[in-house]
């Protein structure tokens, strides 16, 4: 098996078992680190068919503790996903093996068909990618599932939140109130819980590489979170994200292309209010983490500190927008 980088080598047990699940005649040629992802190790493999063709299939291991509970737990929930999302026109991967507790592997590991396109991180064509985004998410809340996944983890407690320096103090005590008080009562939707576009894959046209005018989705991807909640805590974490990613504007802007594509939020702007603000809250304690996997995909001037101004920018425009 060719490497095209030192870090995509597979493990031996693991290689076996990646082995045990290919067609007859098929054989691994290489693989090649994928980056961008803040949790687990992600591996694209290249197949040789017997028709002397090549497919690709993705590989996730974790390797270490993640925040978002036991690599178990997050493996059977992907499992569960990506099963429970097929035929319903959510373009997710197909699942093709899951071993979560690392029974014939060295880690916690999932194998998954390949999605064909690429992440988009840049400014220069976002108006036109955000209500494709936007129209996405509607599609997975309204997908209906036959078992239900467990409910979502709120990632934050008033008291771990982590203000940023330099940050108004009294408008970040407020929010941090905000989410002191019981979650308000809510119609539960099928959540993805970590979508942002960094999970989201889109064909561009060669002469289009921003997909300013025809970008379009071929795939969602990382369902190692999906959950049951509210359609508002999907809609934040992505608000969020993009305002880190392109400037406060960008969150709310996202979160009204939501409810213009059809998605329903919390009819009440207190409930909305605390949805919308648990999220940035959650990215205060890992900022660092959060930007690292963006630099390495070209985002070089998304250091910590700006990341940090971008948060606390956001999370003053969401309490200004209560008042």
């Amino acid at each position: 098996m060719t490497n095209h980088d030192e870090a995509a080598t597979v493990r031996p047990l693991t290689l076996a078992w990646v082995r045990r699940h290919l067609e007859a005649g098929e054989r691994i040629v290489g693989a090649e680190a994928l980056y961008g992802g803040a949790t687990a190790d992600m591996r694209r493999l290249t197949i040789g068919t017997r028709d002397e063709g090549t497919r690709h299939l993705v590989l996730r291991s974790f390797v270490g503790p993640t925040r978002q509970g036991p690599a178990e737990d997050l493996l059977h929930r992907e499992a569960d996903a990506l099963t429970t999302l097929t035929g319903t026109g959510v373009p997710a991967p197909g699942l093709v093996a899951v071993d979560p507790t690392a029974a014939l592997c060295e880690y916690p590991s999932l194998l998954m068909t390949h999605l064909p396109g690429r992440t988009v991180l840049g400014d220069e064509g976002l108006e036109t990618r955000l209500p494709l985004l936007a129209r996405q998410l509607v599609a997975v809340h309204a997908v209906r599932p036959a078992d239900r996944p467990r409910e979502y983890v709120a990632l934050t407690t008033a008291d771990t939140v982590v203000t940023p320096e330099g940050a108004d103090a009294a408008v970040w005590a407020a929010a941090i109130d905000v989410i002191r008080k019981p979650a308000p009562r809510y119609e539960g939707r099928f959540l993805h819980r970590d979508f942002q576009p960094t999970n989201l894959l889109f064909d561009l046209p060669p002469e289009d590489p921003a997909g300013a005018v025809g970008a379009r989705i071929t795939g969602v991807v990382d369902w190692a979170a999906a959950s049951w909640g509210p359609a508002d805590l999907d809609v934040a974490h992505c608000s969020t994200n993009l305002a880190l990613l392109h400037g406060p504007e960008w969150g709310m802007r996202f979160t009204e292309a939501y409810q213009e594509a059809g998605g329903r939020l919390a009819a009440a702007a207190a409930e909305r209010l605390y949805w919308q603000v648990r999220e940035p809250l959650a990215f205060s304690e890992e900022v660092q983490s959060v930007a690292q996997p963006w630099r390495e995909v070209g985002r070089t001037e998304l250091k910590t500190r700006a990341v940090e101004e971008r948060l606390d920018a956001y999370v003053t425009s969401l309490m200004d927008a209560l008042g």
